[in-house]
């Protein structure tokens, strides 16, 4: 068995809401980026929220960025390198 899985819920979801806090602080941390180091980003986190909890992903997304997508993106995420897109093409493909 997992570690992971004998977690107390409540904890559990203390950490990632600490986790999706920490990311909302550090909007430097792009999610390109994000991506290329890790294969995961907020969107990422979103859409396993929405699948998890059955919502939407305007209201997933809302939930991790703490504003509409939308608002985000135009104060905070910037022109991908291409650097940037092939980091993160190359990450994604360790995600399977």
């Amino acid at each position: 068995m997992d570690r992971l899985d004998t977690l107390d819920d409540a904890v559990a979801a203390a950490a990632f809401r600490r986790l999706v806090r920490h990311l909302r602080h550090r909007t430097d941390a792009q999610n390109v980026d994000l991506m290329g180091l890790a294969g995961f980003c907020r969107n990422c986190l979103s859409d396993w929220v929405g699948e998890a909890g059955g919502l939407d992903k305007d209201t997933a997304r809302e939930a991790i960025y703490g504003m509409p997508y939308a608002q985000w993106k135009a104060q905070h995420q910037g022109e991908a390198t291409p650097e940037q897109l092939a980091r993160m093409a190359d990450s994604v493909k360790k995600n399977a």
